[in-house]
């Protein structure tokens, strides 16, 4: 790389999906979380990895976070953003490695379920409580950062693990009542920290997505939070902040493949993801764009198979029932991050992209055009049914021992039908985004139903007799940990809830 475009990177700049005019710094994107006019924050230009996959083979975690993160973060010093990286990516991991990867049969899967709260969350939500708090000092912010927060299940606990009781935050989680795996739940309600809140609601997960969202473009409610001395932020994939991270994982796991032998330099990959919000599976496009050698991003759905559909049709519609299922943070109709691609594929057309976002919010459904879709050759659409998602961990656990969740399996079933529709041969890294462990019942049940009459606390031995992995300290810490949080709202209640917790008065 010459030294021109070094220095070009060195200003990458972020706009609104929905603006193209205005620009904004990393650390405000991250500050931010949403842009004002609602759109989604995207580097103005992806930028290209200035270091070999030679050199990134023998890297670790941590110097391959900052090889990736630099590009993006580029109003970030050196200094600050590899405290950053060490302070995020330490013990509280339970493997050195950080993303170990573990070859089954002839398929590789990423684990990224060692963090402290068992789930791929964890890969950027350890970092971005560090990222957030520099970013405000960076810009002479004052007031105390509110970070609002919808979860379908993971997202959740990461973010509040990741915020409680650091200086200058208060966090706010809203959940589905009801949508959510009993561990994710406790996980999430019996959670520490003075600056921690969180509130179940009535309804499913886009409903407290839409929610959150419409709490961020409220007005009315900035001035309130201004005059309070507050301001929020996302912990969500909606954060540029989040999904930064999240590249890294995609360029390690490819250095490491070559480092293993198991591929030579430049030799392409397909990459399967289940995907719910779209945030994981947009990480692995850009780490494409950056450079990385993948052919396929294959999107694993469960039975709410709305992104399915919008790669077979083009029609992306959420008018359909909403089906809770044993891969709950999948549970999701509105794929929040699908804006930043739609956006790209539309030639970074903000007008053309609002007016899509427009069609979604007021009708349910938008289509794009014909030259839009053909900007989507890198991907793939496939999905699982429940049944099918149990077949998978089962015959999976019977034919090699690997014990897998519910979310990992429906993307080995989609990976799996993929090779064998398209005959497709190149080697397949799956995305393994949970422990086992987070649903206990629905994977011992899918090994052996008599598990079913099982309580969940037997089940968490029975899990670690047969897969021989370790109970992992999430699950050893809610076991009898008390429940701190019983808040429960109406989502026509969300704002009414979020001023009472801050003791905003109106």
């Amino acid at each position: 790389m010459n030294y021109t475009n070094s220095k070009k990177k060195k200003n990458l700049l972020y706009k609104s999906t929905r603006n193209a005019e205005k620009t904004v710094t990393a650390s405000e994107a991250i500050l931010k979380g949403l842009a004002e006019d609602g759109g989604l924050f995207v580097p103005a230009e992806i930028p290209k990895l200035d270091v070999t996959m030679e050199e990134l083979k023998d890297m670790s975690y941590q110097e391959t976070a900052y090889a990736v993160m630099k590009q993006f973060l580029t109003d970030f010093t050196e200094e600050e953003l590899k405290y950053c990286i060490d302070r995020a990516y330490d013990e509280k991991f339970d493997t050195e490695t950080i993303a170990p990867l573990a070859k089954v049969g002839d398929t590789y899967y990423l684990e990224l379920f060692h963090g402290a709260t068992i789930a791929f969350k964890d890969m950027a939500l350890s970092i971005l409580p560090h990222l957030l708090t520099t970013a405000a000092k960076n810009n002479n912010v004052t007031k105390d950062i509110v970070i609002l927060t919808a979860t379908s299940g993971d997202t959740g606990k990461a973010a509040l693990a990741g915020f409680a009781d650091v200086p200058g935050t208060r966090i706010i989680v809203f959940y589905p009542k009801d949508g959510v795996s009993r561990v994710q739940e406790l996980q999430m309600v019996t959670q520490k920290g003075k600056n921690t809140s969180v509130v179940a609601i009535h309804g499913n997960f886009d409903n407290a997505q839409s929610g959150v969202k419409a709490l961020f473009e409220d007005k009315e409610l900035e001035r309130e939070l201004n005059t309070a001395g507050y301001q929020f932020s996302s912990a969500n994939s909606i954060n540029i902040g989040r999904l930064v991270p999240q590249i890294v994982y995609y360029v390690y796991a490819y250095a490491k493949l070559v480092q293993n032998g198991e591929i030579k330099t430049g030799e392409q990959i397909n990459v399967t993801v289940p995907t719910g919000n779209f945030g994981n599976i947009l990480a692995a496009y850009y780490a494409k764009q950056m450079g990385v050698p993948i052919d396929k991003l294959i999107c694993a759905s469960n039975e709410n198979k709305v992104l399915f559909d919008f790669f077979r049709t083009g029609e992306y519609d959420r008018n359909r029932e909403f089906i809770l299922t044993s891969s709950p943070s999948m549970d999701i109709l509105i794929s929040s991050n699908l804006e930043r691609l739609i956006y790209s594929i539309a030639g970074q057309d903000a007008e053309k992209n609002t007016e899509l976002m427009r069609q979604l919010k007021e009708e349910g459904c938008y289509k794009i055009t014909a030259e839009m879709r053909k900007k989507l050759n890198d991907f793939e659409g496939g999905y699982a049914t429940e049944e099918e998602t149990k077949t998978e961990i089962c015959e999976t656990y019977r034919s090699t021992g690997y014990v897998m969740d519910t979310h990992t399996a429906v993307a080995a079933h989609v990976c799996r039908t993929y090779r064998e529709k398209t005959g497709d041969n190149k080697k397949m890294l799956v995305i393994s985004t949970a422990s086992p462990y987070k649903f206990t019942k629905s994977v011992m049940t899918a090994i052996d139903e008599t598990n079913n009459t099982m309580e969940e606390s037997a089940l968490f031995d029975g899990l670690k007799k047969i897969s021989g992995m370790e109970i992992p300290d999430a699950i050893e810490e809610i076991r009898n940990a008390e429940i701190l949080h019983t808040g429960e709202c109406g989502v026509d209640k969300m704002k009414e809830t979020v001023r009472k917790i801050l003791g905003i008065e109106v």
